[in-house]
C-alpha cells in the first residue's frame, strides 16, 4: 500500500540519506506533516513525543527517527477497531455522505470487496431525491455483480425502498445489504429526518450492523465540517476514506480519526472497482511514512 506518494516523497528525501537529526530535521519533518494534512495539533503533539524518544535514546540517527514516526503513527491509528461488524444474516449497511464524495462509486466498490469474500450483496437505490443517483449506483452495483432494488416509480419514498431492499435480501438469502442514501436535501434537518426514518423503517425488519460515512481525503477539514451532522446525528460506525491515491494527503487519516472518535474501516485509492480495501493500521502506517 503506497498511499501518499507526496508525502513518501518528502520523507524518503529527509530519510534517505544519511543525516544527523539536527533542528533542519524537526523543521522539514514539520513541514512534511503539515503539508500532508495532519493538522497543526497532530503534527505538534507528535513532534513532542518524537522529541521526547529521541532524547530519551541518545540517537542521532535519522533512521531512527523513521521507525519512531511509523510506530507513533500506527499507535495512534490502531487504538480504534477498524472492524466491519457484517455478521447479521442479512448484514445491512447504510451508506452516508455529502454529494461529490465518491459514495455512489464507493458503493460499488464496497460490492465487489465483500463479493470477493463470497458474500451475496443487494444494493437498495434510495436515493430518490436525485433521478440520476439511481442509475448510477444501479450502474456500480452491476458492474460488482450485486442485485439491485430501484425504486418502483419516480420519487419514491427512500424509507420505502430501503424496506424493500432488505425484503428482497430475507427472501432470497442474500447476505449484505447496501443502502444508498441521499447526500443532500434543502435543510441539514431535513436529510437527517429522512436518514432517520430510513434507519427506524429497515429496522423492523432488521437491525443495522454499519452506517458507513464516506470522506474525500481531498476536501481535508472542510469535507470534516460538511459531513458533521451525518456525524452528529445518523450513529456513524465508520468512515470511508476515499481518493487518497495521489493526493499526498494521508496525514487526514489520522486526523479524521482522531477528530471525529470514529473508526476507519474501508480506503479507497484509485479509480477501478477494486481500489477499495480494508484499513490496516501497520500496512497503512508502513506505506505512509516507509
Amino acid at each position: 500500500m503506497a498511499p501518499v506518494a507526496g508525502f513518501g516523497a518528502r520523507l524518503r528525501n529527509l530519510f534517505g540519506t544519511v543525516r544527523t537529526i539536527d533542528e533542519d530535521t524537526w523543521d522539514d519533518l514539520e513541514a512534511a506533516m503539515i503539508g500532508a494534512d495532519f493538522g497543526p495539533d497532530i503534527t505538534e503533539s507528535m513532534l513532542a513525543d518524537l522529541r521526547e524518544k529521541v532524547d530519551r535514546y541518545s540517537t542521532t540517527d535519522s533512521r531512527d527517527l523513521q521507525r519512531m514516526l511509523r510506530e507513533d503513527v500506527e499507535e495512534r491509528l490502531a487504538g480504534f477497531d477498524p472492524t466491519l461488524k457484517l455478521t447479521d444474516r442479512p448484514a445491512v449497511v447504510l451508506i452516508v455522505g455529502v454529494n461529490g464524495v465518491g459514495k455512489t462509486t464507493t458503493i460499488g466498490k464496497f460490492a465487489k470487496f465483500v463479493g470477493n469474500y463470497g458474500r451475496s450483496v443487494v444494493v437498495g437505490a434510495a436515493d430518490t431525491f436525485r433521478a440520476a443517483a439511481v442509475e448510477q449506483v444501479a450502474t456500480w452495483a452491476e458492474r460488482a455483480g450485486a442485485a439491485v432494488v430501484r425504486p418502483q416509480h419516480p420519487g419514491q419514498d427512500p424509507a420505502s425502498v430501503a424496506y424493500q431492499t432488505v425484503e428482497y435480501a430475507q427472501r432470497t438469502g442474500t447476505e449484505i445489504v447496501l443502502i444508498d442514501t441521499a447526500g443532500r436535501l434543502h435543510t441539514k434537518g431535513g436529510l437527517m429526518d429522512e436518514l432517520g426514518k430510513v434507519k427506524r423503517v429497515v429496522e423492523k425488519l432488521a437491525p443495522i450492523a454499519e452506517v458507513l460515512l464516506v470522506l474525500d481525503a481531498t476536501t481535508g477539514q472542510n469535507g470534516v465540517m460538511q459531513a458533521q451532522a451525518f456525524i452528529e446525528s445518523a450513529g456513524v460506525t465508520g468512515l470511508v476514506i476515499t481518493k487518497l491515491d495521489g493526493s499526498a494527503k494521508g496525514g487526514f487519516v489520522l486526523r479524521v480519526q482522531d477528530e471525529t472518535g470514529i473508526p476507519i474501516k474501508l480506503i479507497g485509492q484509485g479509480e477501478r472497482i477494486q481500489d477499495l480495501t480494508g484499513f490496516t493500521p501497520n500496512v497503512f502506517a508502513q506505506g505512509l511514512v516507509g
